[in-house]
């Protein structure tokens, strides 16, 4: 992009910044909650990219100041000090207009939600099972890293340990922009706790993240749900198998079956399943947007694609290998208690260089 162009992209940007600023004032935008949350999203997204264009306007405008010094000053100190400020400015334009150029690749408008984690057993029986508990052991301790808050909605464990489904709430910022890498097929090598021969044997658990709906992304007929109550099992003390507080919720027009049963609270089992059931509406229209998308991307970096085997845990070499961007790791055992950032920002760094591409910026 040359440099014209790319000073008139940040010039429509700030246009953009400064008219999403006056809109989040008006009373009229105020007043129409749905309007006021996605502009103060776009308020958001926008404004890194008009620091670091202020940032840029900045040294730019001192580089044009040194250089006028340096072509029409007679002193040999000055001259000596403006060469150096030049040098020193001119060494930032470079890594500043980069970073801009990530800045200006269109958001995922999605990336700031909370999200909805599912993880279950795949191939491989008992061990299967194990693994997707121990998938469930290492994105718990990566939330508490993070000082993100979580909850188990919906729960099945595996006959010899682990979990054939559990179904956890993530809330924090950005989560889902950065565990939507984690969507798709995660394969283990091991010797499994059953196997008497000492054999590795290879395994399965599926991953899936949602981005979690809001009551403005999608609204919901009362008409259009059947609610179920029944009782709760599992753990859950004295009311459990006693009270009727678990719910059962189904989205008649779509089929959709929510449950959940997570608290003895009848109304609050509800008010998690109804955010549930909405949050699995609202992504059977965004799993199309990004299916379309998957179609225009070699990677499939974060495409959705929950078929895709994306990750090889191999416990005997202790290694750690993501498929989509042929990326290794040797400290397996640092990763599954929780230190999956790296493995993440390789992801989200193969994303944005094939995003820039598309963009052409």
């Amino acid at each position: 992009m040359s440099n014209n162009l790319f000073l008139e992209k940040l010039q429509g940007v700030k246009n953009r910044f400064h008219e999403v600023s006056e809109l989040i004032t008006n009373p009229n935008i105020v007043s129409d909650m749905k309007k006021y949350i996605q502009l103060n999203r776009e308020y958001k997204q926008l404004e890194p990219i008009m620091e670091a264009y202020n940032e840029y306007k900045n040294i730019t405008d001192n580089i044009v100041s040194a250089q006028e010094i340096l072509n029409s000053e007679k002193d040999d100190e000055l001259r000596e000090m403006a060469k150096e400020e030049l040098d020193s400015l001119t060494a930032q334009v470079t890594p500043l207009e980069d970073k801009i150029k990530f800045l200006l690749i269109p958001a995922d408008p999605e990336d700031e939600k909370n999200a909805v984690l599912e993880i279950r057993g795949g191939t491989g029986g008992d061990e299967a099972s194990i693994f997707a508990g121990d998938l469930y052991r290492m994105y718990t301790k990566f939330f508490d890293i993070k000082g993100w808050k979580y909850a188990i909605t919906t729960a099945t464990e595996g006959t010899v340990g682990g979990y054939k489904e559990v179904i956890i709430d993530v809330t924090g910022h950005g989560v889902y922009g950065i565990m939507k890498y984690e969507s798709g097929v995660h394969r283990v090598q091991r010797v499994p706790q059953t196997e008497t021969q000492g054999r590795v044997h290879t395994s399965a658990a599926t991953v899936a993240v949602l981005p979690e709906a809001d009551e403005f992304d999608v609204e919901l007929k009362t008409e259009d749900i059947r609610k179920d109550t029944y009782c709760s099992s599992g753990p859950g003390g004295q009311s459990v198998n006693t009270t009727y507080s678990a719910i059962r919720l189904t989205h008649i027009p779509s089929g959709l079956v929510v449950t959940c049963q997570d608290e003895k609270s009848q109304i609050k089992n509800l008010e998690k399943a109804m955010k549930e059931l909405r949050t699995r509406l609202y992504n059977l229209e965004y799993q199309k947007r990004m299916d379309a998308i998957a179609l225009k991307r070699k990677t499939m970096v974060s495409s959705g694609d929950r078929s895709a085997k994306i990750r090889t845990y191999n416990y005997p070499q202790g290694r750690i290998t993501d498929h989509r961007i042929n990326y290794t790791m040797y400290n397996l055992q640092a990763v599954l208690n929780g230190d999956i950032q790296e493995l993440i920002s390789q992801l989200q760094m193969a994303e944005n260089t094939e995003r820039l591409k598309e963009s052409g910026i």
